[in-house]
């Protein structure tokens, strides 16, 4: 995997768009190079830029969402809108290109980021959703995003702590920065697994304990036993005995409920022989009387039905001759109700005549009247909608006065249009329309000329202000050179003196170091040098100067103000230099815009008359605007004219048509004051139809009954003629007192069915009564002598031993019972044990090879295969950077820490943490180019970017270090970013990324090389 190009835009401080092609030079002249800069200058932001376009991750923030960057700020550079970050890189399928991007929408809120890789080839998007394209870009590549940034983006700082780390820590270390700790979690994963399988088996073994606990010894299980075969035989004894007893009160309890049945049925017979006495003396008589009638029957209900059906006849008939009566009464009046309604005679011959042609003249008078009112309505809707943009309301109750109202408005209105038709002399008011979208094209366009003149004049004010800033600082640019150099000076002249003060003083402390003894002689006592006891030279001699050390202290005071003088001008003079240039080019840019918005201007509104200043442009728009407000006037006022000229005649039709309504109104209301004339009509009509009707059919019902009548009659007197031999024979006067004797068959069956049923009964309970008896008498045969209370008293005494034994023999059942059940859950559950057991050895064993509650095991056992495969790739390339040290592994006696390994001094080995810094780097550079290896071992990786630590070498071995890369990049053909700001490593390489900041929070990007 090699990148081939980095653009971005609007990324930290990296304002606007910025690349970095290495596919151009000055990179394929050299493909190391230097990623310089001050601190904070974005140095870091090129590598956030490649991690981004990836994979949407950036090493020191995480994951990138909209959220994250509205919350922390970051990303999307100050006061922009949108950014994008893309990488173009190479690998074994072929040449693409990466992007993410984010960007506002119109209300200034953040829009959620995208991502999309080009195939570069086929100059096409690869179809994939943006979650997507970090895994695509991950399997294009061959390196997820941890094992990119470990194997690409190469911090040093991590290998220069993890050498210097004890074990425990160098694990956790090594852990993160390879990033094996699945190893742990394999572990952990196996103690846990080892102790869930083992978990239901140490369930299943306590289990077996509480039930070994729980039986029985083989003495006690063998008394049980037998004590459990005697009680049993005890409680089959005492069952047979309460059998014996319980058979003894039944046989007594028999006896007496037989003899209560013997009472009762006794009564039963003497109660139904008393109910047939009852029977005959109430019902014998007419049962028999009825019986006499019996088989002619028939005959005498056809009697009765004949008789009843005459006399309903002649009712019929005398109510049919008052119907009629009431119906002519119907008649008569109808007809007189008639004659009021239409004002004329009528009869019966005439009279549906003349209500018809009295409806249709009434219909057609109304029908008139509705014609003329939905005419009327017709002309108001007509005229209402001609008038609605007038200011004027119809009164239907006083149109004469409207028809005044109107005209004198359309007066009013001529005399406006005139006015108006003045006022606008000058357009083509026979097209009006045309002449509107004109004018407002026009003030359109001048408003658009006052916003442009507008930007011009801004334009010009912000150059004058730029202008304004320059002769400002100009006089600053003059004088500060003058006192630098004055500065400069008088540094110059202070340090001199500085340097005289201090030799001399430094004369007088060695003249001092003998004058100090000679202070300290006194007269009589020995001299420590030469043992005199008198000193002529002791006294007289020079006094120490106390204002020498004031004056060194005031001179360098001095200096040290004029030095910070002449930084602070040297400082004022970069900054006011800079911004003049800065001042510069924003002018030129700003009159350039200018020249442009000016010459644009000029050409686009060039149909106006040029104004030199705004009010002149808002003054254009403004007259522009009052025309066409004119102009609107005029239209408005031609469209009311013509509702006027529509709405005259309708206003005159709708007086014409109201005159005449009222005249229909006044002939309808001479001859008809009804509401409804159809339904009066029809309702007389449907009453004098209905009375016709009511008349024909009573005559013809008349004639009806009559010759039923004479048909029954006939039939009766026939009857009565067979019935009179039969009724003599039985003892009957007449066929009245025979019928009367006659009952209704329900009744007659049901006197039987009584009669019978009380002579069952009666017949039944002797029956009974004779077996029981014979039952009683054999009972009592069978009886003992013991009364009742006696016998139940005494099996109550065997039910309560019997109880007593029972419950002795159930314990010592359920002892036996749960004795056998532990035995056979033993039996399973050892079964069960030894079946886990089986399955879970594997388990077992890999707990004890791999496994404990943290994974420490097989953590440190991969960790130290990871560290001895990660020394040796690191040794490798050591050699190229210094061929003093190789590293190893402590060995048991040594620290834990790792070993260096000075082949210089025979072998020695050292504790990597007496290493100088230099070489402490070294070591790192060499751990971190071997993490590369050793993540790339499938991947081949073409760029590297190494960060911090190149200060701390001193120049032999940055030389040889530097050498070692320009090696390690010509063998590989790889591209070596370094990321520093060590001035003498900014000269060796002279391919470089140089970033400067501004004043403004904002950095620039230029390559040079």
């Amino acid at each position: 995997m090699k990148i081939l190009k980095i653009e971005f835009q609007n990324i930290n401080s990296l304002k606007g768009k910025h690349l970095i092609d290495f596919t151009a030079a000055p990179f394929t002249g050299s493909s190391l190079f230097a990623i310089t800069g001050p601190t904070g200058s974005g140095k870091s932001t090129i590598l956030d830029v490649i991690s981004l376009a990836l994979f949407n991750q950036v090493p020191r923030l995480g994951k990138i969402s909209k959220g994250e960057i509205i919350s922390k700020g970051a990303i999307l550079t100050r006061n922009q809108k949108e950014a994008f970050a893309r990488v173009t890189y190479k690998s074994k399928s072929g040449i693409f290109a990466s992007q993410w991007s984010i960007s506002t929408n119109r209300n200034n809120n953040l829009r959620d980021y995208e991502m999309e890789i080009y195939d570069v080839a086929s100059n096409s998007v690869i179809d994939l959703k943006k979650s997507d394209v970090p895994s695509k870009n991950e399997a294009l590549i061959g390196l997820n995003y941890d094992q990119f940034i470990k194997s690409v983006l190469l911090a040093q700082g991590e290998f220069a702590q993890f050498l210097r780390a004890k074990k425990d820590e160098r694990g956790e270390l090594l852990e993160k920065i390879t990033g094996t700790g699945i190893y742990r979690q394999l572990g952990i994963r196996a103690f846990e697994k080892n102790k869930e399988v083992n978990r239901d088996i140490e369930a299943q073994q306590n289990e077996i304990k509480i039930i070994r606990q729980n039986l029985l010894e083989e003495e006690m299980l063998k008394e049980q036993a037998l004590l459990y075969n005697q009680k049993t035989l005890a409680c089959e004894n005492f069952e047979k005995q309460i059998e014996h007893l319980r058979k003894a009160l039944e046989l007594k309890e028999n006896i007496e409920k037989q003899q209560q049945e013997i009472l009762r049925l006794e009564k039963q017979k003497y109660n139904a022989d008393q109910k047939l006495k009852t029977f005959e003396k109430e019902h014998g008589f007419p049962l028999k009387q009825h019986e006499k009638v019996q088989d002619f029957s028939d005959e005498l209900r056809s009697w009765n039905l004949l008789k009843n059906e005459l006399e309903n006849l002649e009712k019929e008939f005398s109510n049919n001759k008052k119907r009629a009566s009431e119906n002519s009464a119907g008649i008569e009046k109808l007809q007189n109700k008639v004659s009021a309604l239409i004002h004329a005679d009528v009869n019966t011959q005439n009279l549906e005549e003349k209500l018809q042609d009295f409806r249709d003249k009434i219909l057609g008078i109304q029908e008139k009247r509705k014609s003329k009112l939905n005419e009327y309505n017709f002309r108001k809707t007509e005229l209402l909608p001609e008038v609605k943009e007038l200011p004027f309301e119809l009164n239907e109750r006083k149109l004469p006065e409207n028809e005044i109202q109107l005209k004198d408005l359309q007066h009013k209105t001529l005399q406006k249009s005139a006015d108006l038709r003045e006022a606008l002399s000058g357009l083509d008011l026979d097209h009006p329309q045309v002449q509107k979208e004109q004018l407002q094209q026009k003030l359109k366009l001048a408003r658009e000329a006052t916003r442009d003149f507008f930007s011009i004049e801004k334009t010009s004010e912000e150059k004058n202000k730029l202008e304004i800033e320059k002769d400002k600082l100009q006089p600053q640019l003059e004088s500060l050179p003058e006192e630098i150099k004055n500065a400069g000076q008088q540094v110059t002249v202070h340090k001199n003196k500085l340097e005289n003060l201090n030799l001399k003083k430094e004369n007088q402390m060695l003249r001092a170091s003998l004058e100090e003894h000679r202070h300290n002689l006194k007269e009589g006592e020995a001299c420590p040098l030469c043992g005199a006891l008198h000193h002529p030279f002791a006294e007289g001699l020079p006094e120490k100067d106390p204002a020498q050390d004031q004056e060194i202290t005031k001179t360098e005071t001095l200096l040290q103000e004029w030095n910070q003088n002449l930084q602070i001008s040297s400082l004022n003079l970069k900054n006011v230099t800079g911004r003049l240039k800065e001042l510069y080019e924003h002018s030129l840019r700003l009159q350039k815009a200018a020249d442009e918005q000016e010459a644009e201007f000029s050409k686009k509104y060039a149909e106006f008359q040029q104004a030199d200043h705004i009010a002149g442009w808002e003054k254009v728009s403004n007259s522009i605007e009052h025309q066409l407000q004119t102009l609107e006037d005029f239209i408005q006022n031609q469209k009311q004219l013509q509702a006027i000229a529509a709405g005259l005649p309708l206003l005159k039709s709708l007086q014409e048509i109201l005159n005449d309504g009222k005249e229909l109104k006044e002939a309808l209301s001479l001859l008809y004051t009804g509401n409804n004339i159809q339904r009066d009509c029809q309702q007389l009509q449907n009453s004098w139809i209905n009375l016709c009707a009511a008349q024909k059919n009573i005559k013809e019902r008349a004639k009806e009954i009559r010759k039923i009548s004479e048909e029954k009659e006939a039939s009766k007197e026939k009857l009565q003629d067979d019935l009179s031999s039969k009724i003599a024979k039985q003892g009957f006067k007449n066929i009245a007192e025979a019928f009367a004797a006659l009952m209704p068959d329900a009744e007659c069956n049901a006197l039987r069915s009584e009669r019978e049923t009380i002579r069952k009964q009666i017949d039944n309970t002797a029956t009974t009564l004779k077996l029981l008896h014979s039952q009683l008498e054999t009972a009592k045969q069978l009886d003992v002598e013991k009364e009742k209370y006696i016998l139940q008293e005494d099996l109550e005494a065997q039910k309560e031993k019997f109880k007593n034994i029972s419950e002795e023999c159930k314990e010592i059942h359920r002892l036996l019972k749960n004795h056998d059940d532990n035995l056979a859950r033993l039996s399973q559950l050892n079964s069960q044990i030894a079946e886990k057991e089986k399955k879970t050895r594997r388990w077992r064993l890999l707990n004890e090879l791999i496994g404990d509650s943290r994974g420490k095991n097989f953590n440190d056992f991969a960790q130290d295969l990871s560290l001895t495969q990660l020394l040796h790739l690191a040794n490798i390339r050591l050699k190229d950077l210094s061929d003093r040290y190789s590293i190893d592994k402590p060995a048991e006696e040594e620290d834990d820490g790792l070993v260096a390994v000075d082949e210089h001094m025979g072998g020695q080995r050292r504790s990597v943490k007496t290493l100088s810094g230099g070489e402490t780097f070294i070591l790192s550079l060499s751990m971190a180019l071997a993490l590369s290896d050793l993540a790339s071992r499938n991947v081949e990786i073409n760029s590297l970017f190494i960060d911090e630590g190149f200060g701390t070498l001193d120049p032999e071995t940055l030389d040889q270090t530097l050498d070692t890369l320009e090696k390690l990049q010509a063998e590989s053909s790889k591209t070596i970013g370094i990321i520093s700001h060590v001035d003498s490593l900014k000269e060796r390489i002279a391919t470089q990324i140089q970033l400067k900041r501004n004043g403004q929070g904002y950095s620039s990007l230029e390559v040079r090389g």
